[in-house]
């Protein structure tokens, strides 16, 4: 799949600070990257060289196949979402996002109809003529992404796009990018890895200007061979005793997960253990497969802790 991003060695340098230290970073297209790290990992300044805000000090940067990008000759193609987005607090809502679709090159017309239809897709229709500084912050931040994804860009960064959201408004917000991710390239920097994990197709683990690990969700999650089952009710240990065996296994509460051994395959074993406590009589709600994107982290910079060389 070609790439809709390329960082090769790149570096940015502030003063005596590296905040980017041969960074090396793909996002095929049509996908959605996650970028997870602690502050001052890097993720901001890697959005800043991708839209052309920031220089790198060394390094090569291909932004859609057209090296570095220029806003004046790829207009319309990226929407970006700061990290402090600080909106005009004057300006409707409604002519906040006219002005961003004119700004992406489209005409008055269009972009008026862009700007209504993004606003009833983040439930702000309502508040179309409302000021910005009216706005209460969780409407500011939905509008801060609206204004991302005006003019239909090809590639959208969004640096915290769930921050400060209610929890009813961050899994809105989930199913829009969800949407997005059929329509265009997106890369998200989140501190709320449940959402990242639900949401996007690969995850870079950033650590001191690095890219210390970039792999799909699915194969961060199968790194631990780990099931995880959720029981409906209490479980007998002498039931459960009876499916196992000799396998150790862990029971917290509604929480049932044991360890599979190297020569079993979790799509095969997972089913199989499955059938067998429902006939032991176990009530299970749901089976998993692999450990959390919260553990796959940890353990890679648990690795990076070890062997600081792998940064």
């Amino acid at each position: 799949m070609s790439a809709a991003v390329e960082l090769r060695g790149v570096v940015k340098r502030y003063r005596r600070t590296r905040a980017l230290d041969g960074l090396d970073l793909r996002v095929p297209r049509g996908t959605l990257v996650g970028l997870v790290g602690p502050n001052g990992a890097g993720k901001t300044t890697t959005f800043g060289i991708i839209s052309g805000v920031l220089e790198p000090d060394e390094g090569t940067v291909d932004v859609l196949g057209s090296g570095p990008f220029h806003p004046r000759a790829q207009a319309g193609a990226l929407g970006v979402l700061p990290q402090d987005c600080a909106l005009n607090p004057h300006s409707s809502a409604r002519q906040l996002l006219t002005f961003f679709g004119r700004l992406q090159g489209l005409t008055r017309a269009e972009a008026t109809r862009e700007a209504d239809r993004l606003l009833d897709e983040l439930r702000l229709g309502d508040r179309a003529t409302s000021r910005v500084g009216e706005l209460s912050h969780g409407m500011k931040r939905r509008l801060a992404v609206a204004q991302a994804l005006v003019g239909d860009p090809r590639l959208v960064l969004l640096d915290e796009p769930t921050g400060g959201l209610d929890p009813h408004l961050v899994v809105e917000m989930r199913e829009l990018l969800l949407r997005e991710k059929r329509r265009r390239t997106l890369v998200v920097s989140s501190h709320i890895l449940s959402d990242l994990e639900r949401t996007c197709d690969e995850i870079a683990f950033l650590e001191a200007g690095r890219c210390v690990r970039a792999e799909p969700v699915e194969t961060l999650r199968l790194a631990s061979r780990r099931i995880r089952i959720r029981l409906a009710g209490p479980a007998e240990r002498a039931k459960l005793a009876a499916v196992f065996g000799d396998r150790p296994f862990d029971l917290d509460g509604d929480s049932l997960s044991y360890e599979l051994a190297e020569d079993e395959a979790p799509r095969e074993t997972a089913p199989a253990v499955l059938a067998a406590l429902v006939a032991a009589g176990v009530p299970v709600l749901e089976v998993s497969v692999g450990g959390s994107l919260e553990e796959a982290y940890l353990a890679a910079r648990e690795a990076v802790r070890r062997d600081p060389g792998r940064r």
